[in-house]
């Protein structure tokens, strides 16, 4: 195979994935402009919109892994379609939701399945595949904010639909808009492949995930992404509530919101680039730390529209610039070859952390009255992830029979 057809090859795989992951983040990060409206509407408290989302997380991360072994084995491209599909019908059942049991089978169930295959570890394991490793951690970061791009799109026009036409129209027009993926689809590869000469990778999928569960640097990042899935999920779903009871108007809180994914495009790429130069490890753990301090930072100052907006930038810089780095770091270590796999069980964790935070912000809301507990958790959280990396080893596993 010629090097320029292997480049036209990543060229398609980059910018497909890269929308793919833009309508699917992009979706995902619109709910926490339902919130308010489904639940005034609905009747119901903030800790039942919440559970729901908890449990979509819990279970995007709990068949994450099952998703990514699924697109190593029989291609991304069948699993972004079916997952797509199946995305839309969760959107549309969402949108004529009365009652918490199909919220949860909605919103939970099908959505959370949706969201695993047509998010991270199916799209990037293709990318990764596509790309060497001299390019790769650039070429995650791209397509790692084009998810950011979705959300700066997403929400003002999750936002527009919602004040035009209401929140259960709303819903149905993004479900159509849903059904793109499907057709993006095809620019996704085959099989597990790597268009790219690679070390002899583990003998099987069995076999890899043994070898990843034995190396400390593996478990060490297993559990810093669940700080991740703590921080972008708890403030995605409840920064616009949270503006909005402190006297910001829901265009101000939707702004904020769409802040966070125009600057993360900027953030992802840019993580992607250093992660390129420097360590990944070490970008990580200042990435950890850096969220704390801008967490600090929001609850020190007066809030005021351009201090929420100087927080969705400053957020937005450090938002899923971790993805990237940590599917780059596990491809270093492991190779790329059961990617989808790995950083599945890597993203399990991120989503228990989601699980968890956006749960206890629903349920501390509704029994104090208000968030400040959870954001100092956050920010507790980020100092423990940001020591948990420092200790990582970025080596290459060694195998018999690997290139060296």
């Amino acid at each position: 195979m010629s090097r320029v057809t292997v480049l036209g090859g990543s060229l398609v795989v980059l910018l497909g994935g890269g929308a793919i992951v833009a309508l699917s983040i992009g979706i995902r990060q619109s709910f926490g402009l339902f919130l308010p409206p489904m639940t005034e509407s609905l009747g119901w408290g903030r800790e039942t919109f919440a559970a729901a989302i908890a449990v979509q997380n819990l279970l995007w991360g709990v068949t994450q892994p099952l998703f990514g072994a699924a697109a190593d084995r029989w291609g991304a491209r069948l699993v972004v379609s079916v997952s797509a599909l199946v995305y839309a019908a969760g959107l549309y059942l969402m949108a004529i939701t009365s009652g918490p049991g199909e919220l949860f089978l909605s919103t939970g169930l099908l959505i959370g399945l949706a969201l695993s295959g047509t998010s991270f570890a199916v799209v990037l394991g293709a990318v990764a595949r596509a790309f060497p490793p001299e390019s790769r951690s650039l070429a995650l970061g791209l397509v790692s904010a084009g998810g950011s791009f979705g959300q700066f799109a997403m929400v003002p026009i999750g936002q527009a639909f919602i004040a035009s036409y209401g929140w259960s129209t709303a819903l149905m027009l993004i479900a159509v808009l849903a059904l793109g993926m499907v057709l993006l689809a095809g620019s996704l590869g085959g099989r597990g492949e790597s268009a790219v000469a690679e070390a002899t990778p583990a003998a099987s999928v069995g076999a890899a995930l043994r070898e990843a569960s034995g190396h400390r640097g593996y478990r060490l990042l297993v559990a810093g992404f669940f700080v991740c899935g703590f921080h972008i999920t708890f403030i995605g779903t409840h920064l616009p509530a949270y503006l909005t009871d402190r006297g910001l108007n829901p265009q101000q809180a939707a702004g904020a919101l769409a802040l966070i994914g125009l600057f993360n495009i900027i953030g992802s790429a840019l993580c992607g680039y250093f992660g390129g130069l420097f360590a990944k490890k070490n970008v990580l753990s200042l990435l950890y730390l850096a969220r704390s301090g801008v967490i600090l930072a929001m609850l020190m100052l007066p809030l005021t529209p351009w201090a929420a907006y100087a927080f969705a930038a400053g957020m937005g810089l450090l938002w899923l610039g971790t993805v990237p780095l940590t599917n780059a770091l596990v491809a270093q270590v492991f190779g790329p070859r059961y990617l989808g796999t790995l950083f599945g069980v890597v993203f399990l964790s991120h989503q228990l952390g989601a699980f968890i935070g956006v749960w206890m912000g629903g349920w501390v809301f509704d029994v104090t009255g208000s968030y400040d507990l959870v954001w100092w958790v956050a920010i507790g959280l980020g100092l423990l992830a940001a020591a948990l990396h420092v200790p990582i080893d970025e080596r290459p596993l060694a195998r018999a029979g690997a290139a060296r």
